[in-house]
């Protein structure tokens, strides 16, 4: 968890150079327009102003009596764990962005972690400001005929 002033500081200047990269041409044309309605930029200011982050690595391999044993399963996991961390502060009343700029491997750098780690999301975390607005969906929830059978 970061709460450090400087540490938060670095975090966004690294994360809103990797944003400027993103919109200025790496994304494509398509996926800057699914971000549109959003109204996503690479302006990036919560990563100051929240109180927490959190950032959320995963290791596909370790190092183990100086072996590289091979995890599995990684993504699963942290998606998972994840999940339940999120609805766990959401319980508690704590509000939570989850930021995933495009390359997030200067999340390495500012946290000093090793390299086999892989940061998968930077959770935004805190109380949302007085008479913020928390959007539950940033779309229409699809049915449930659409997303399930039953056999």
């Amino acid at each position: 968890m970061v709460s450090d002033p400087m540490r938060k500081s670095r975090i966004r200047e690294a994360a809103e150079k990797e944003e400027r990269d993103f919109y200025a041409g790496r994304a494509g044309a398509e996926w800057l327009s699914a971000l549109e309605p959003v109204g996503s930029d690479a302006s990036k200011p919560f990563l100051e102003i929240a109180p927490w982050l959190i950032v959320i690595f995963g290791a596909r391999k370790g190092v183990e009596n100086g072996k590289p044993p091979k995890n599995y399963y990684v993504p699963e996991s942290v998606g998972i764990a994840s999940g339940f961390l999120i609805a766990a502060l959401d319980h508690a009343g704590l509000a939570a962005l989850t930021h995933t700029p495009n390359l997030m491997s200067f999340l390495n750098e500012v946290l000093e972690r090793p390299d086999p780690e892989e940061a998968y999301i930077l959770l935004v975390l805190g109380h949302p400001a007085e008479g913020a607005t928390v959007p539950r969906h940033a779309k229409e929830k699809k049915t449930l005929e659409q997303i399930a059978s039953f056999r």
